[in-house]
């Protein structure tokens, strides 16, 4: 332990803290004074989009003190840059602390004289989007950490418009928690009723394309998760009465007792869900993360459950919106530099605009905004990023699983009627556009600092060193985001590389983990074995993720 860090900890226990939290630090001093260095190396950042991180004691770490720090800055600056009288919408996940980390912030934004609406149970990510639209208040707060393990929560704001804090306010509000001296805190809060779940319900459920009652047979999970509030209701609505429910994963719990990790892109995760529907003969699995922001998929096709990928998904909403829509002047697809190209070319086919923006969906929620103040119009049709997280509708202006669900079931049905199932539907797009596979390789490093270090270094060589070649193929092209774009994106650590065969490479290191992120994109346009074409474009994102891991380790 360095003495900086023995200094840091010797402050905090002459601080204003509870007694118990101190003498939780006074033992580990005495067993484990290691344990307490990554707890205490630095303060919890209040990043672009909130905090998260670990829960436990200390300045790094996810607390009522980090949290409430986190909410001066943000009364701070709402009382400088907006409207106090307006109002903030908390809301807040089943994981644990996630209500007493809501209490505390509204505790302290009515100690600064901000109004505070605290919703009065757990509801998804995207409601508390909808909620600050709906109530027009200044800003909205959501107590969660989205699909990460149980011993992490997290912060995530939102300005009026209903997006992510972006760019001016995201800044500003970093800058007002850094310079927090005093916490104010007040029991004057307002606990909402839930009339505003009708209003959301009623809102969605105006996005369907066919109203008719459904056959469907669907299987859904809510993965210990806070979308068992919503979603059943939402799928009625949308005519979706035959509904199972994967029984031991119902029950809202922050420990996600039944999976190693609450995250639907792992497949191991999806195995209850899978057997579910296998043995209940149901049609597609719908499986939403513990807030349900994001939605992933299963389908039954030729006998057995076939589990879609983010990047599929999003292919076959955007065709099916393509084929139903009436023609939109100047109607818009959104979606991410690391999400599949398949998007922007089914887009352009039906004379649509796809617009490609920085991983988060806080910047497709951006450009939504963008479109509606102008001077530019663009009709939104649908957002898509490839972790499993869309968006239909301009209700919500953040990735909604619950409107997924429902959009997913609908096409589903549709497929039915006609004795197809969502796998035929994508090998259809394939015939017609092309195969596109894609795949994400995340590289673990140590929590804290050593991590962090490394992660920088590794991007740091990447960027000194472009590689020539990359598992046989020639790169041609290396861009850095760093620098700026033909698109003005905002500067992001990202490296994209471009590849001889059309295949695409990007590099960057996780925002909210120590993970450095590889995503691989390969295409086949002419094939006579949509199977063995699989298998060939499987191989070489393989040979791609083996020789970069390789690279990287070295």
């Amino acid at each position: 332990m360095t003495p900086e860090i023995k200094a840091h900890i010797d402050a905090y226990l002459k601080g204003p803290y509870d007694e118990k939290s101190k003498q939780e630090v006074q033992d580990l001093l005495r067993s484990n004074p290691e344990a307490l260095v990554d707890a205490f190396f630095t303060d919890l950042s209040f990043g672009t989009g909130g905090l998260r991180g670990l829960m436990g004691v200390g300045t790094n770490r996810m607390n009522v003190y980090t949290v409430a720090k986190a909410t001066q800055g943000l009364a701070s600056y709402i009382k400088k840059n907006g409207n106090p009288k307006a109002g903030v919408v908390i809301g807040y996940d089943s994981r644990h602390h996630s209500k007493e980390f809501a209490e505390e912030t509204a505790r302290v934004l009515a100690g600064n004289g901000v109004r505070a609406f605290l919703l009065p149970e757990i509801r998804p990510t995207p409601f508390v989007s909808f909620a600050t639209r709906a109530k027009k208040a200044q800003a909205g707060v959501m107590i969660t950490a989205s699909h990460n393990p149980k011993e992490y929560n997290g912060y995530k704001v939102y300005w009026s418009d209903g997006g992510q804090v972006v760019s001016p306010h995201d800044k500003g509000i970093m800058a007002e928690v850094e310079a927090v001296k005093v916490v104010l805190r007040s029991d004057d809060f307002e606990i909402l009723d839930t009339s505003l779940d009708e209003a959301y319900l009623d809102a969605i459920t105006k996005l369907r394309h066919f109203k008719e009652p459904s056959d469907l047979k669907i299987a859904y999970t809510s993965l210990h998760g806070v979308g068992i509030t919503l979603m059943p209701e939402a799928l009625k609505r949308w005519g979706f009465s035959n509904v199972v429910f994967v029984e031991k994963q119902i029950t809202a719990d922050g420990d996600f007792p039944t999976v190693k990790f609450p995250n639907p892109e792992y497949p191991e995760t999806l195995s209850l869900g899978i057997d579910t529907m296998k043995k209940s003969g149901a049609d597609i699995l719908l499986a939403t993360d513990p807030d349900a922001d994001r939605l992933a998929i299963a389908a039954q096709h030729g006998g057995k459950p076939v589990i879609l990928s983010g990047n599929e998904i999003a292919a076959i909403c955007t065709y099916f919106l393509c084929e139903t829509l009436p023609s939109i002047n100047k109607g818009a697809f959104v979606t991410t530099i690391v999400t599949t190209e398949l998007l922007k070319i089914i887009a352009t086919a039906y004379h649509y605009a796809c617009f490609e923006v920085l991983t988060g969906f806080k910047y497709i929620g951006e450009k939504i905004h963008e479109w509606e103040i102008g001077p530019e119009k663009y009709t939104f049709l649908f957002g898509a990023e490839e972790s499993y997280g869309y968006l239909l509708g301009t209700h919500s202006r953040d990735k909604d699983g619950i409107v997924s669900g429902c959009f997913i079931a609908e096409i589903a049905h549709q497929l039915k009627k006609k004795g197809q199932t969502l796998v035929d539907y994508l090998h259809a797009i394939y015939k017609r556009f092309g195969l596109f596979r894609e795949k994400q390789l995340s590289m673990d490093f140590s929590p804290g600092l050593a991590g962090t270090e490394e992660i920088k270094a590794l991007m740091k060589r990447l960027r000194d060193t472009v590689p020539q070649n990359i598992a046989g193929q020639k790169v041609i092209s290396c861009e850095d985001f760093l620098k700026p774009t033909p698109e003005k994106l905002p500067r992001s650590d990202v490296l994209l590389f471009r590849l001889a065969d059309k295949s695409k490479i990007i590099i960057r290191p996780s925002g909210t983990e120590p993970k450095l992120k590889i995503y691989a994109s390969v295409r086949q346009e002419k094939f006579d074995s949509i199977d063995q074409a699989i298998k060939e474009c499987d191989a070489k994102l393989s040979s791609f993720f083996s020789t970069l891991k390789k690279e990287l380790q070295g």
